[in-house]
């Protein structure tokens, strides 16, 4: 007998697991939600009341290769689900679910592995990707933004590690402003973080993996006692704590980015070879996009590539620490509240 729990694939990017959340938590509002992500997006789900199980899929370590695939598909057919959603479109996860037995397998009409699913959705190219996965189970229509805006949810164990990490400055509950210069794709990277301190009277404190390192020297270098980096200190999960404690988010169009939107952090966001209208702009409750919209050769590709494809990168040269640094302050000051006219 197929029991009433429901399975969600998300083996994509980190910040595409963030924005499947809102899908999660549609679903749980149904019956019991388990879902398969990558061991580097695992951790980003825990304590999600939305979720009973998270289900790792290491494909590039020990569930790599035929082996590793084999055994999933055993779990998943052990497990009876009788319906997945695909948000990770490829050909593997489409295969991974119907060896698993689940009958009912719902994805993209444009994914790789549609020819595998028995229904398929319409990807609608400008609306938001969490807004796209929601329309998975939630149908056609327009939906409310209470439901598409993402969710995290640290714990005691990230709490602390943010504690611990701003003690260490002395600055306790003192506001501070959170940059992310990093990110995978080169072009993604704004590079004049380090003059944007010079412009910001505040603490800043720095977000990222260890592999940012670098930048964060460069923008300690210009900041001194007021700049904390924390790259390469913090899981996941208390990165999301850190930046929901940060009076403003600067980032790049990158995981940080989805992690504001998660904790309804303000966000300015830099937009280079990529733009918001592919779907992943912030949705945070207040943000700024920052972008040269007057560029013919922007977009130039769908993630960003690892250098300008014309040599000049102007959609990254062109936006001044000044402009970013105006954003920021317009994030700062108390939302205007309009009066009535009599």
């Amino acid at each position: 007998m197929l029991n009433s729990a429901t399975l969600v694939v998300q083996t994509s990017f980190l910040g595409d697991t963030v924005l499947t959340t809102p899908l999660l938590a549609y679903l749980a509002k149904r019956g019991p939600v388990d879902v398969v992500v990558t061991a580097a997006s695992a951790p980003l789900l825990a304590n999600n009341p939305s979720i009973r199980d998270v289900i790792v899929y290491d494909k590039r370590g020990r569930d790599s290769g035929v082996g590793g695939f084999v055994r999933l598909a055993r779990r998943l057919w052990s497990n009876r689900y009788g319906r997945a959603y695909l948000a990770q479109g490829s050909v593997r996860s489409a295969a991974l679910v119907l060896a698993g037995g689940i009958r009912e397998r719902i994805g993209f009409e444009t994914s790789a592995g549609k020819r595998l699913y028995s229904a398929r959705v319409p990807y609608i190219e400008k609306e938001h990707h969490a807004a796209r996965l929601l329309h998975l189970a939630a149908g056609a229509g327009e939906l409310e933004p209470a439901l598409v805006r993402p969710r995290l949810f640290p714990g005691d164990v990230e709490r602390r590690a943010v504690d611990a990490l701003l003690a260490q400055r002395g600055w306790g509950s003192e506001p501070f402003i959170a940059l992310a210069p990093g990110s995978v794709w080169a072009t993604k990277r704004w590079p004049y973080y380090s003059d944007l301190v010079s412009e910001l009277d505040a603490n800043i404190a720095i977000v990222g993996s260890s592999a940012d390192r670098e930048l964060a020297r460069e923008i300690e270098r210009k900041g001194g006692s007021r700049v904390l980096d924390c790259t390469g200190h913090l899981s996941l999960l208390a990165s999301a704590e850190l930046i929901g404690r940060a009076r403003v988010l600067v980032t790049n169009d990158s995981a940080p980015l989805h992690l504001a939107s998660a904790m309804g952090t303000p966000t300015a966001v830099v937009f280079g070879p990529t733009v918001p209208e592919f779907g992943f702009g912030p949705l945070a409750p207040r943000s700024r996009v920052l972008g040269i919209t007057t560029l013919a050769c922007r977009p130039c590709d769908r993630h960003g590539p690892q250098r300008c494809p014309l040599g000049h990168w102007r959609c990254m040269r062109e936006i001044t620490p000044r402009h970013v640094a105006e954003a920021v302050q317009e994030l700062i000051a108390p939302p205007r509240i309009p009066t009535s006219s009599r």
